[in-house]
């Protein structure tokens, strides 16, 4: 893809992750980020490339963020470069993935006695570390403690800010015939503040249709349980109307 000459020239390649790419520009607190089509599970050992994957979780973590600043939630995210490209705010990412669940599903049903669609009141957190050579374990406040992946503070700030992402995407969602059994967020330092980073989109989130709870996410390739093109867009549909 072509990166166009805006919102500050293009100065070279900050990361590439499985599925965007980083890329810093002339402004040195701001980068774009590139929602790609690629797309991986199970940790990589399954991969694709999708046509339009990446323009609708770009355009659905857009909105998602926009959301979240209006309620007072602070993110990375400034604005859009184009269908596919964000222009954010250059953070140094904390690595820790903070899973907020809402309703039993995936990994949690098959490590622990859960059963699928088992509401969770109050929603449970679980915490990863971000790290592909590991596969993305689940760490307690002590390993992370040991390996200084973050602050007691920073930890505290993470939680109390991915409850009130969740209760905000929830209820949003839920006016728009969505069911959120859970959402991944990663959050980034910033002058000295934490910021919702990364992407909220179809990838790092399960959405399910409220009445029949087909899912609408990146279940649908893991399982192959249809067309994802199909969902992803049914997804953008309901989020941003």
């Amino acid at each position: 893809m072509a990166i166009k000459r805006e919102a500050g020239d293009v100065m070279g390649i900050v990361h590439v992750g499985k599925a965007k790419t980083v890329y810093r520009t002339e402004r040195p607190h701001e980068y774009i980020v590139e929602f790609r089509d690629d797309i991986t599970a199970f940790d990589g050992k399954r991969k694709a490339s999708v046509a339009k994957k990446g323009y609708f979780n770009a355009q659905i973590s857009a909105r998602l963020f926009e959301l979240l600043e209006e309620h007072g939630i602070a993110t990375h995210y400034i604005r859009m470069a184009d269908d596919a490209r964000m222009l954010v705010k250059a953070v140094d990412i904390i690595p820790l993935e903070v899973i907020v669940r809402n309703i039993a599903a995936g990994s949690v049903v098959r490590k622990y006695p859960f059963k699928e669609g088992q509401r969770l009141n109050p929603p449970v957190i679980v915490i990863d570390y971000k790290s592909d050579e590991y596969g993305d374990p689940m760490v307690n406040d002590d390993i992370i403690r040991a390996l200084r992946l973050a602050t007691e503070q920073e930890l505290a700030t993470m939680r109390k800010l991915a409850l009130q992402a969740n209760a905000v995407l929830k209820k949003y969602l839920g006016t728009r015939g969505l069911l959120l059994p859970d959402c991944k967020l990663e959050f980034g330092k910033a002058s000295g503040h934490i910021l919702v980073a990364d992407e909220i989109s179809c990838d790092t989130c399960r959405f399910w249709l409220k009445e029949s709870r087909q899912s609408l996410d990146k279940d649908v390739f893991r399982y192959e349980r249809g067309d994802l093109i199909m969902a992803y867009e049914e997804a953008a549909k309901l989020i941003l109307r």
